[in-house]
């Protein structure tokens, strides 16, 4: 395990998808509004944070590989903010492209008593122009070109940067440099990921992808939409992750459901960014894809242990995972 974790610095990461800014509103709650039955939030401290497609960034760093983010943001104030925030954690832009029609995505949280009590979202979900989505592809073309990529991760949010064009051609672009690639899905491309090596779906956006009622409760129920979904994608593996109870996966021959370990949850944000960015640099090393979804399911319970977004600990997942 130590000498895969170590192979983790040899590794290139392209991420594709929906990038956000993460805003913050720290404060304490003393009294309640006499406008409204609500609580008024003093702030004590404002906070901008990289999110969406750039947490998964941020996460594949954390574990020593070098992510190159390929997306979109707007021509504008956050999105200004949003570039000197890649610059502060030293990561590259080279792969975005700014659109002056579109707004950066930006979901503010507001915490009081270190509990999440609200959140505010400034985005848009609308599909990119063709000019952009082929400016986008080219920014991709470019990367693989360039650089000696090990996984290509799709970090799906819907906010209209992935779209089916792109997708078709990118998986295609993989199969013929023989790269990995892993996917974080939402519902509006849900069927269009076919042929990717792993597709990690959460259990609501399964039901809704697949437009059918899954009891998580019943074996039977998981493994029969897991092998729908597969064989409709034809992809390799099928994650599925199932919150408090761990993460499925099935492959061509086996199943198994891997259990969560048991912690003291402060905030679930962010976990399922953790968990694609630990699959794909862990498949990419070269481990087994069970192994790696041990490894996955175990990262993203150990970021829920902190309140907000936050990156994996590569020294303490290894701690941790030394005793899987």
């Amino acid at each position: 395990m130590t000498d895969i974790f170590r192979k983790f610095d040899t590794l290139n990461i392209l991420i594709i998808g929906d990038v956000m800014m993460d805003s913050y509103l720290w404060g304490a709650v003393e009294r309640i509004s006499p406008e409204a039955p609500v609580p008024v939030v003093s702030v004590r401290k404002r906070e901008n944070r990289l999110g969406g497609a750039a947490n998964v960034a941020l996460n594949v760093q954390s574990l020593g590989a070098k992510p190159i983010i390929c997306s979109v943001i707007g021509n504008d104030a956050e999105g200004i903010t949003f570039l000197q925030l890649l610059k502060e954690h030293d990561l590259s832009a080279e792969g975005m492209i700014s659109v002056a029609d579109r707004p950066t995505t930006v979901k503010t949280r507001v915490i009081g008593q270190n509990q999440q009590m609200l959140r505010i979202d400034e985005e848009t979900d609308a599909p990119l122009d063709p000019e952009h989505s082929e400016q986008l592809l080219s920014k991709i073309r470019q990367v693989l070109s360039s650089t000696e990529i090990h996984a290509i991760i799709f970090e799906d949010y819907d906010k209209g940067v992935i779209s089916d064009d792109l997708i078709a051609t990118v998986v295609a672009e993989a199969k013929a440099r023989q790269i990995i690639t892993v996917v974080d899905p939402k519902k509006r491309n849900f069927l269009s990921y076919s042929g990717v090596t792993l597709f990690k779906p959460n259990l609501k956006e399964l039901r809704e992808g697949l437009k059918i009622e899954i009891d998580m409760r019943k074996n039977s129920d998981m493994e029969s939409a897991a092998n729908e979904i597969k064989s409709r994608l034809q992809a390799d593996y099928i994650m599925v992750t199932l919150s408090e109870r761990g993460v499925f996966l099935q492959s061509n021959d086996h199943k198994q459901l891997i259990p969560a370990h048991v912690r003291k949850i402060a905030d679930v944000s962010g976990a399922g960014d953790t968990v694609i960015a630990t699959a794909a640099v862990c498949l990419a090393s070269g481990m087994e894809p069970f192994k790696t979804a041990a490894v996955a399911n175990l990262a993203g319970g150990l970021v829920c242990e902190h309140v907000g977004v936050v990156s994996i600990c590569r020294e303490q997942l290894l701690r941790e995972a030394l005793k899987l």
